[in-house]
């Protein structure tokens, strides 16, 4: 009796410790867009994950970044889908959510490592969920050689008149151009322009979440100054900058004919293969010495859980380790300029991505002012925040008209604005 309840003793334990080893035993597909990324994610992420839990195999299996939204949806649907997915911020993940694609993660123990700002991008619009674990930030400023800057005599601006005093001395000099940055492409007037200065005259999350809530209006003047800043910018940006492309604004920076280039820390790493220069980072100026600064931190990319996945226990086990202090150091060095949103503790070896982060200690973090609920109908938030920002620059359009024109298309179909 004695040896066989032993044996059977035996047998139970063996084949309790054979399930809970395969639960653990899995290969996770991961989707993404990212696919400039798939060396890191084959040579430094996936290794460090694996060695530290055997019994789980990761591959990354990226699709071309305009494709991806179409290739998922169509894989979701089909049922072909990997287990994990990345995630855009705010409304093409939202709609995955709530159409049962993605998991509700709100309770995974790794989500405690970021703040409400940091989950925004990935959150129901009341935050009661949030379906995708933050993974990085790209933070807007202005990046600057610093070789030019020495030659002029020129200190690092903090407030908005030693900003058009330095632009000032650049100009007059003509060595450089004073700033990189043209309108024909639209979009990098306001997304290094307007949301690159704007938080300062908002005060961040404070205005931007007044807007989405219908207490502020973009005829108010925190919204119309940044466009009087905007206006003035047109002398500093050189010679045909109307007709100047994205690409032709990069190259005139990393080939040293301006000194200051308005940007998004995502240049970190292809503007370190390019430039034969030392470069520096300052975040946008204020208004007054002494004011509060405000950047945007903006949400860039995210990570969650196919809710279809065979292997829920295993993917959980992945986006608990993405939460620490491990992934976000891999990830932060590998890819300089794309900084963690967990606080959990990351060193940079980057001198100019710990510029961008170092930001984070000084001044207040914010994110993008229409990406949030405000550019679901038509007109479009976003797209004609644009359009203003170039025509403001341009001088085809004051900022009162860009303000009013901006509002009447936003109380058109939103109802706190109305």
């Amino acid at each position: 009796m004695m040896r066989l309840s032993t044996k059977g003793a035996f047998l139970a334990t063996t084949l309790l410790a054979a399930t809970a080893a395969s639960a653990q035993e899995a290969t996770l597909i991961i989707e993404s867009w990212r696919n400039d990324d798939l060396a890191i994610w084959q040579n430094e992420i996936i290794p460090a994950f694996e060695a530290a839990h055997p019994g789980i195999s990761v591959k990354f299996t990226p699709s071309a970044p305009a494709e991806y939204n179409a290739v998922l949806n169509s894989k979701l649907d089909a049922g072909s889908a990997g287990d994990i997915v990345t995630c855009r911020p705010f409304d093409a993940s939202l709609a995955l959510f709530e159409a049962g694609h993605l998991a509700d993660l709100s309770d995974l123990d790794g989500m405690s490592s970021f703040s409400d700002v940091a989950k925004s991008g990935w959150s129901t619009d009341d935050g009661s969920a949030t379906y995708c674990v933050p993974m990085a930030s790209v933070i807007h400023g202005f990046i600057y050689n610093k070789d030019a800057f020495e030659e002029l005599g020129l200190s690092v601006p903090t407030t908005e008149a030693e900003f058009f005093a330095a632009l000032d001395t650049i100009k007059e000099d003509g060595s450089y151009i004073p700033m990189a940055m043209g309108t024909n492409d639209q979009w990098e007037a306001a997304t290094m322009g307007y949301n690159n200065i704007g938080p300062n005259y908002w005060k961040g999350e404070e205005g931007r979440n007044a807007l989405i809530a219908g207490e502020q209006k973009l005829t108010d003047e925190a919204w119309v100054a940044p466009y009087r800043q905007l206006a003035k910018w047109g002398p500093y940006l050189g010679d045909g900058f109307e007709a100047q492309t994205y690409p032709d604004s990069q190259n005139i920076f990393t080939l040293g004919r301006a000194a200051i280039y308005p940007a998004g820390s995502w240049e970190v790493s292809g503007f370190n293969n390019l430039v034969d220069f030392e470069m520096g980072a300052f975040y946008p100026p204020v208004q007054n010495a002494g004011d509060t600064c405000y950047i945007s931190d903006h949400t860039d990319i995210g990570i969650g859980m196919n809710a279809a996945t065979e292997h829920p226990e295993a993917a959980m086990t992945f986006l608990n380790w993405v939460a620490s202090s491990e992934f976000s150091t891999i990830f932060a060095n590998a890819l300089p300029g794309f900084f963690p949103l967990s606080n959990a503790e990351v060193t940079l070896e980057d001198p100019l991505a710990q510029e961008f982060i170092s930001w984070r200690g000084e001044c207040e973090s914010s994110i993008r002012s229409t990406y949030q609920i405000l550019s679901r109908g038509t007109p479009n938030l976003e797209n004609d925040t644009w359009n203003a920002s170039a025509a403001v620059i341009k001088g085809t359009e004051t900022p009162e008209e860009a303000g009013q024109r901006l509002q009447d298309g936003l109380a058109s179909w939103y109802a706190p604005q109305q």
